[in-house]
């Protein structure tokens, strides 16, 4: 099966390139994406011997030839542009897309893949929180297969029911009674609210367990992550909000838990390692060996599950509000927090004020008209506005 990374430079890709290095018998890469470190995309593609590689402008072309090594071979074809990045991920040259590029800049290139019919491993939270039933849509209507790939979504899936095929469910699975996300809580679980107003940008970024980007880390920080993962399992799953809950888990060994009507409860258990859910998405059904290491359970000693605290993480709050309001709410929220985040991680907005921000976005969606969000394009204006609006309530 021949891939298409997207975003292969970040936390997940890095991991994604180590799975398929491991199975070179099955697996291999057609394409790879950066947006920025194109010295690293660039021994990336000469060691897994991408045929094309997509980057931004022109100028990020030229830095990337100018980065290829010597004694590689020949260069891959450099494909320039937003449109090049869709138009990759949907050709007809590779069967799956990892869709790991962070934000609401991901999401065109993974719903081009679903279009296509391709299987899509979903590491962009995006395509479901801004686009939930454009994406799910897509995904229907063209029999492609759509795996989760973050690790809460990964271990739901593999606690359902199924018949070897991954798509788009209209409904609950037979049987399932709730769906618990779990958290680590991050690197301010035990803090209180009051002494967070200081926090910088390296201290939020200090995670306990995941090693990540850090705009992603910020989420995990704020819970807003475990928030986004909410909108994303109501999609992946057919389920309504009233039946996910979320539970903080310190030790990131369960990655989470379905119940079923009959009282039992089936956890996925595992190493905090990225690699765990991507060979299970590159492999599904089968199981394909992913470098982690066996899990000693009785070295962790014990595993630890609390409620989240509402008043140390608003976001996760506002998360549910957003999916209850509606499609329009779950843009603004989103917009707004990568607004936010960015905001933050330049030094130009307090931690605490995060939330802020994004609660003043929402109560600005919901005194605007209702808004209709049957297409790719209608979702990213709304996405436009929204940030615009959030830079113009945040910080001058």
């Amino acid at each position: 099966m021949r891939v298409t990374v997207l975003g292969s430079t970040g936390s997940i890709g890095a991991s994604t390139l180590d799975v398929i290095a491991r199975h070179p018998d099955r697996l291999a890469v057609h394409a790879l994406s950066a947006h920025s470190r194109m010295e690293l995309l660039a021994q990336q593609a000469a060691r897994h011997r991408a045929p094309v590689v997509v980057v931004p402008d022109d100028a990020a072309g030229a830095r990337f030839a100018a980065a290829w090594p010597d004694g590689a071979g020949a260069a891959p074809e450099i494909r320039v542009g937003a449109a090049a990045l869709a138009a990759t991920a949907a050709d007809g040259e590779s069967q799956a897309v990892m869709a790991a590029i962070v934000g609401a800049a991901g999401l065109p290139a993974a719903l081009a893949a679903a279009r296509a019919g391709k299987r899509v491993l979903l590491a962009n939270k995006e395509a479901l929180v801004a686009a939930g039933p454009v994406f799910m849509r897509a995904v229907r209507e063209a029999g492609a297969e759509l795996l989760p790939i973050d690790s809460e979504h990964n271990a739901i899936f593999q606690c359902l029911p199924h018949d070897g095929r991954a798509g788009a469910p209209a409904e609950p699975a037979a049987g399932v009674r709730r769906l618990l996300l779990t958290a680590s809580g991050g690197p301010f679980r035990t803090r209180d609210w009051d002494d967070l107003h200081a926090v910088t940008p390296d201290q939020a970024c200090a995670h306990p367990n995941w090693s990540m980007g850090r705009k992603i880390s910020v989420d995990s920080a704020t819970m807003f992550n475990k928030g986004l993962e909410v909108i994303e399992a109501h999609w992946l799953f057919a389920m309504p909000p009233e039946r996910i809950e979320v539970l903080v888990h310190p030790q990131s060994v369960v990655h989470s838990l379905v119940e079923y009507e009959d009282g039992s409860v089936l956890a996925q258990l595992g190493q905090p390692d990225m690699r765990t859910p991507i060979a299970y998405g590159l492999g599904f059904p089968q199981r394909l060996a992913s470098g982690v290491g066996p899990l000693d359970l009785a070295r962790h000693g014990r595993l630890d599950f609390e409620s989240p605290d509402p008043r140390r993480f608003p976001c996760l709050g506002l998360a549910f509000d957003a999916l209850r309001a509606g499609q329009g709410a779950c843009i603004a929220l989103n917009a707004a927090n990568e607004v936010a985040v960015d905001a933050f991680l330049r030094g130009r907005l307090g931690y605490t004020r995060i939330a802020a921000l994004v609660d003043t976005v929402l109560q600005w969606q919901a005194g605007r008209r209702s808004d209709t969000l049957d297409t790719l394009d209608d979702v990213l204006a709304l996405d436009e506005e929204a940030r615009a609006y959030a830079r113009g309530a945040g910080p001058a």
